[in-house]
């Protein structure tokens, strides 16, 4: 029992200087982590909105790469961190799939959602279908036409097993009721590299990724995964949905913190956050690349999250083990 109160009376005495250092945060540069390679969604999100932050902190924000398991390295590698608002998360959708597919592989979840706290949205842009310009594979119709001739033979490159490149397309194969040949790799860049050097035939990625090659002839877009009509920058590409297969898939950007995060850090996060989507320079960041904001505060997105993420562990109860 004494060790005990000796315990408290100091938890007591730091509190003042805790709750001090909460409210005059950041005192400096904080380090936001994006769990994937650079070149992918997450990548091409984070880095204005890094800059744009900074701005509205008046602290550096470094964007750190921190790549593997499908993001789950770098998702661990937050929900570990000290509470303080000094390291952030940038992260995809598949926050919510991993500890899924680690309980269905059978082994402990690399982290906990319980163990993040989300801050705010950013984008949500379906996944599109994408194949290199000379493919011969000009409509979904005659990809799918090829699978079912040839089953497991077309392959298709991802950011790793039940990643949100990958997800999607499990989805679409399941719909169609066609086997193909899964490829992963350790982010949306090497897939999409992949893919410009034939090493894959296909793969389904945000717009964000794919938008300038495309532009440049050299990627062929053939369907979205959207759920709400039609993708303003492929106003010609019909949704999977027209054409016949429910399946929808967005891959959205979100920030998150640490579980014990202060709610005065919390705060001035989400307060930098809308300042951020306000901000000139990171619009036109994401216009160039095509891709809207979609902006929610912390209380939409966590409703959104919430939602979002029992769908998806449906999704990877329905894929099951994979190799």
């Amino acid at each position: 029992m004494p060790r005990l109160l000796r315990a408290l009376a100091i938890a007591l005495a730091l509190f003042p200087a805790l709750a001090l250092a909460a409210s005059e945060y950041p005192t400096h540069p904080v380090t936001m982590v994006v769990p994937f390679p650079p070149g992918g969604v997450a990548d091409i999100t984070a880095r204005p909105l890094a800059e744009a932050l900074g701005r509205h902190l008046g602290q550096t924000v470094v964007v750190e790469n921190k790549a593997g398991a499908g993001g789950g390295l770098g998702m661990q590698y937050v929900s570990r961190a000290r509470p303080d608002g000094y390291t952030v998360l940038l992260a995809l959708s598949s926050i919510s799939i991993i500890p899924e597919a680690d309980k269905v592989l059978g082994r402990d979840p690399m982290f906990q959602l319980s163990q993040l706290v989300p801050i705010a949205r950013f984008t949500a842009d379906p996944t599109v279908l994408a194949v290199r310009a000379d493919s011969p594979y000009k409509s979904v119709a005659d990809l799918l036409a090829a699978a079912k001739k040839s089953p497991g033979s077309i392959p298709f490159g991802s950011s790793g097993n039940y990643g949100t490149m990958h997800v999607p397309m499990e989805m679409l194969s399941q719909a169609a009721g066609v086997k193909l040949l899964h490829v992963p790799f350790t982010g949306a860049g090497p897939a999409v590299v992949a893919l410009l050097g034939g090493q894959v035939d296909a793969l389904a990625t945000g717009p964000s990724t794919v938008t300038g090659h495309v532009r440049a002839g050299r990627i062929r877009v053939l369907a979205t995964w959207g759920e709400a009509g039609r993708h303003p920058a492929f106003p010609d590409v019909p949704t999977l949905k027209e054409l016949g297969y429910d399946v929808q898939f967005s891959q959205w950007t979100g920030l998150f913190v640490p579980a014990g995060t202060p709610e005065p850090v919390i705060a001035r996060l989400r307060e930098a956050a809308h300042q951020a989507v306000e901000d000139a320079t990171f619009k036109g960041s994401l216009a160039k690349v095509e891709t809207p904001i979609q902006y929610l505060d912390q209380p939409q997105f966590r409703t959104f999250w919430d939602a979002d993420a029992r769908k998806l562990a449906a999704v990877v109860k329905r894929i099951g083990k994979v190799d």
